[in-house]
């Protein structure tokens, strides 16, 4: 069976956990888009791991993690990431690969991206990471980017980056700006794809492959619904798409391949960065983050919170065919007198029930929610979807009408045996 798990928010859905929990029963997690601007914190046992661009199915021995085309890899920081998750007594061996395809995130794109937040000014800053993430998807989709398989001979590596690192610097001169000192960054570049070499790997043969042996594959979207470039909150999106179309186009998956598409989602809503969020809720934020809730894992920022918005979701539902729902943080509700979910929105005087294209929009109309009664209990301990408090049944029940979608697990805990599976 080939799954693919999608965030139906603006990511930060608790993505990691799941398919950690997922991934018992999985052969291979396959990465489909974005860099190391996503995070995912898995807590096994008294270990702590946070991965950024490393797939979750590493933490699970045996498992092949797989980074496709439709990433961008930071050769730099994967190789510290690597070194990190092997101190921490993880052996990848032959089990990590990257796809020859996928676009290289170097050190110009990460100061570029930190320049254009740099000099955006109020609604025009965007709240990216300053990964590098979107000047190299730029450069991907204007044909000048360097790719995986350009690390395979470094000669020839080290000639694309020395023609790269002058047409930037040329660039910012032009502009008025330092240029960088590019002889000790191409240094660390071509250290960091020496240590690469090996898991240099025809990934779209792999995955075939491996779909013919029967293997089961588990395809991990990063970030959320909601930041994908065509679908999202646009222009507070991130550079590509995070679609459970996404995760075809960015790893070779055919689409009559995928059986399965689950949407993690999270019992409020939270979103990083800039840009409209209709049911953000000052109120709820507070009490997430006393709680210690809500920071981000690659970055540390605290997320900004709201109730769920059952609109969006609907939507997400939608755009991915959300066979399954995977819903995370019930926990965090758990102390609340009355809960809200969006059920609909008014702008100038009309009732939607679908987001509106135009985030200037989305930034101005007013939910409509509906009100539920708090449980008032710890539900960390409960294991059955019967040993839930009624009143927490009953908004679940009411998420899948809202949403048209089944919720098959539900995380009350971020360790793995926090899980109830329906």
């Amino acid at each position: 069976m080939n799954t693919i798990l999608i965030g139906a928010q603006w990511g930060d859905e608790g993505k990691g956990k799941i398919i950690d929990v997922l991934t018992e029963e999985q052969d291979a997690v396959i990465r489909s888009q974005g860099g190391n601007n996503a995070g995912h914190t898995i807590n096994i046992g008294k270990k702590k791991y946070v991965l950024h661009l490393l797939p979750t199915g590493l933490l699970r021995p045996g498992r092949l993690g797989i980074i496709g085309n439709g990433c961008v890899i930071d050769p730099i920081s994967l190789t510290e990431e690597i070194a990190g998750l092997e101190k921490q007594g993880v052996k990848l061996n032959k089990r990590l690969h990257l796809s020859l395809q996928a676009h290289l995130v170097l050190p110009y794109h990460r100061y570029l991206d930190g320049l254009r937040e740099d000099q955006a000014k109020g609604k025009r800053k965007i709240g990216t990471t300053r990964r590098g993430i979107g000047p190299t998807y730029g450069d991907k989709i204007s044909r000048i980017g360097l790719r995986v398989c350009d690390m395979a001979d470094l000669n020839h590596f080290e000639k694309k980056l020395l023609a790269g690192f002058r047409e930037v610097n040329s660039s910012l001169k032009k502009q008025g700006y330092k240029p960088l000192t590019s002889k000790p960054l191409i240094k660390d570049c071509l250290k960091a794809a020496k240590k690469l070499q090996p898991y240099l790997s025809d990934t779209v043969t792999l995955i075939h492959d491996l779909r013919v042996k029967k293997k089961k594959l588990l395809f991990e979207g990063a970030q959320g619904t909601f930041l994908d470039i065509d679908f999202g909150t646009y222009p507070y999106v991130t550079s590509s798409n995070t679609t459970a179309g996404g995760a075809c186009t960015g790893t070779g998956l055919p689409p009559m391949a995928v059986d399965r598409v689950i949407g993690a989602m999270k019992a409020y809503t939270t979103r990083v960065g800039e840009g409209p969020f209709p049911t953000e809720n000052n109120e709820l934020g507070d009490l997430l983050h006393g709680m210690g809730r809500e920071f981000g894992a690659t970055t540390g920022r605290a997320r900004r919170c709201g109730w769920l918005d059952a609109v969006m979701t609907r939507y997400a539902c939608r755009l991915s065919g959300f066979t399954d729902l995977a819903l995370t943080n019930l926990d965090g509700l758990d102390h609340l007198e009355e809960i809200k979910i969006c059920v609909a929105y008014r702008l100038d005087g009309k009732k939607l029930h679908v987001p509106p294209a135009d985030s200037a929009d989305l930034a101005r109309l007013e939910p409509i929610y509906e009100t539920f009664p708090g449980w008032k209990k710890d539900t960390s301990s409960c294991r059955k979807y019967a040993e839930l408090p009624l009143k927490a049944r009953r908004y679940l029940k009411r998420i899948t009408e809202l949403t048209e979608t089944p919720i098959r697990l539900i995380s009350i805990g971020p360790k793995r045996e926090e899980t109830i599976l329906l």
